[in-house]
């Protein structure tokens, strides 16, 4: 069942200012490219019923205070099916946004290409992945508000190819639209809500969450800060003593009333917007990724650990978000702190090696500042992974290992009572990686009157 909200409606809904552009294409010829008998007629009964004489509306407005170009489509016309008027107008409605510098936002309502224009209409997708794709190079953001019904090539590619995608609460969002599908497909897979669950869009919304949340989610990613940022202050314990143990700088690592992640970014953030899953069919509650502003106003985003196991969909999401701050010029800060990645037979057979190695790659190529804090558990390659080269700091209530003590002990064929010598001979506590050039320094906690 669709919404009956127009596409108008579902500007008036997020812009303010809104100015349309001017389009003069030529009358429709015939019965269209492929001939489809009838097409002509429909067309022009479209038309008559919506007010609009095309299945997308696009100009600029004003969002959140943020200058944006927006493309909404009328499902009233030919199901906001996408012809070649449409593909048009999508891609002279991103040149624009690349001209002038501006963000991209799309409210797709469609049930994909328009089969009255056969091929012809099958090929706009590719133009619009272009040009989508040429939006992205130039650094400006894109994000989609998925309303009911997204299905088709719409969602293939101006939905699901933005950088954020949220959703209306209850839409039908899938590539199979209703009357396509399996006779015994589950309907429920085809909503918003699974999409989310299954790592494919970042938030389902109501329509009254909806303006609130766009403009936030453009201030955030339209106002990145400059140069790297400084690592979060400590929040948890100070003394740094170099009689501490290797094994009690883990159990204090370990300690489950430590400052976690949440307690870190709401210290150092004044306000959040989180993405949400991997694109690749997985979430991670152990791993938030998002965008946050700091006191002066500026976006800073952020990947961290929460002290758990890191899955193979953790791993693609922060690498997800490090490309992303990347493209748009915002630094990042990670903080570090689990015990290494998920190792379980399914973690393997998501691909926890290659989930690895795309975070890697994306920490190795990005351009823009990466600042990483050690928080807690710093286990082997997991959480490497997310830590910035030559800008890695850590927290007195922290260490870095190749392995785990435990681990370490059971490999070398010792008795579990002598992994506390063997966390010794790791060197893990943060006064040892800092003599080993592997941290750049310890953070101490906030200046006490």
């Amino acid at each position: 069942m669709t919404d009956t909200m127009t596409a108008r409606e579902a500007i008036a809904l997020v812009a303010d200012d809104f100015t349309e552009l001017p389009f003069t294409e030529a009358p429709l010829s015939g019965d269209g490219p492929i001939g489809w008998p009838g097409y002509a007629a429909a067309h022009g009964r479209a038309a008559t019923r919506t007010g609009e004489d095309e299945s997308v509306v696009c100009g600029t407005g004003t969002i959140g205070g943020v200058p944006t170009v927006v493309l909404s489509f009328e499902f009233g016309f030919l199901g906001g099916s996408i012809g070649e008027r449409t593909g048009a107008r999508a891609v002279a409605a991103h040149r624009l946004a690349r001209a002038r510098r501006l963000p991209v936002v799309v409210l797709p309502a469609t049930g994909g290409s328009r089969m009255h224009e056969g091929m012809r209409a099958l090929l706009q997708l590719q133009y619009l992945a272009r040009e989508s794709a040429l939006t992205r190079a130039a650094g400006l953001a894109q994000i989609a508000v998925l309303r009911d019904p997204t299905t088709g090539g719409g969602w293939a590619t101006l939905g699901a190819g933005s950088d954020v995608v949220l959703a209306l609460t209850g839409a039908q969002v899938g590539f199979a639209g209703s009357r396509v599908r399996p006779p015994d497909a589950d309907p429920a897979a085809y909503t918003a809500e699974a999409q989310l669950a299954h790592g494919h869009i970042d938030a389902v919304l109501t329509a009254g969450e909806l303006r609130a949340t766009l403009g936030r989610w453009l201030t955030l990613l339209t106002r990145p800060a400059e140069g790297p940022v400084p690592p979060p202050t400590a929040l948890g314990a100070t003394d740094t003593s170099p009689h501490l143990s290797g094994q009690e700088a883990v159990t204090r690592a370990r300690h489950p009333d430590r400052p976690r992640a949440p307690a870190y970014l709401d210290a150092f953030f004044s306000l959040r917007a989180e993405i949400s899953g991997d694109r690749c069919g997985g979430t991670d509650p152990g791993m938030t990724c998002g965008f946050g502003r700091r006191p002066d106003g500026r976006t800073v985003a952020y990947a961290a650990q929460c002290g758990t196991a890191t899955r193979p969909a953790g791993f693609r999401t922060a690498a997800r978000l490090i490309r992303l701050a990347d493209r748009l010029g915002i630094p990042v800060l990670t903080l570090v702190d689990t015990p290494g990645a998920a190792n379980d037979p399914e973690a393997e057979r998501d691909g926890a090696g290659p989930a690895i190695a795309a975070l890697f790659e994306a920490v190795a190529t990005a351009r823009t500042p990466l600042t990483s804090l050690l928080i807690g558990e710093g286990g082997s390659g997991g959480a490497l992974a997310l830590a910035a080269p030559d800008n890695t700091w850590a927290t007195p209530d922290s260490y870095f290992s190749v392995i785990a003590p435990e681990l370490a002990a059971a490999i070398l064929k010792r008795t579990p009572e002598e992994s506390a010598t063997t966390a010794d001979q790791l060197r893990l506590r943060p006064q040892d990686l800092l003599d080993l050039n592997v941290i750049r320094g310890i953070v101490r906690g906030p200046v006490r009157p």
